[in-house]
């Protein structure tokens, strides 16, 4: 029995089906990297806000105070609103990957069919070489010993013949 067409399409389907996955596991994962990227740019510019607020604390400059504080405040709510995106982008990162972890064994569990067939094909292949080399063989046996009972029996023909020959001349 061949590995039927079915079961290559079926793995043909199963590795891009795997392909898809990990290429959007992939994308959601980039998302997610560019959104902490933004969050920790925050960060730096709630630092960034603060220094500026302390250097106006020493030098008295109103202007450096404000944009310090306005530094802060645009900080705090850019943070606000990303860190509930990365949340739920965390949480498709996720259930991305589980669907990739599903494809994947889905596709091994077809390779595993196809290498088992191909397995039992090639231990029915093995079988029936075995076979036929049996079969030759005995086939010799048999014809060479239908030889030796033709060349015996040839031979006593003779013996009797000779017996027979030599019974008429005495």
């Amino acid at each position: 029995m061949a590995v039927s067409q079915a079961l290559r399409r079926l793995l043909r389907i199963r590795d891009l089906q795997e392909e898809q996955s990990r290429l959007a596991l992939a994308s959601s994962q980039g998302e997610l990297n560019r959104l902490e990227d933004a969050l920790k740019a925050t960060g730096n510019q709630d630092r960034r806000g603060r220094l500026l607020v302390d250097a106006s604390a020493r030098t008295g400059e109103l202007p450096d105070r404000l944009s310090g504080l306005e530094e802060m405040r645009t900080a705090i709510r850019i943070a606000a609103v990303l860190s509930p995106r990365i949340e739920a982008k965390l949480m498709d990162v996720n259930s991305r990957r589980q669907e990739f972890q599903t494809m994947r064994v889905a596709r091994r569990q077809a390779e595993s069919l196809i290498a088992d067939a191909e397995s039992a094909d090639a231990v029915d292949a093995g079988r029936r070489g075995q076979q036929a080399l049996d079969d030759w063989y005995s086939s010799k046996i048999h014809q060479a010993r239908c030889e030796d009972e033709r060349a015996e029996g040839s031979a006593k023909r003779a013996d009797l013949d000779g017996e027979s020959s030599a019974g008429a001349k005495t």
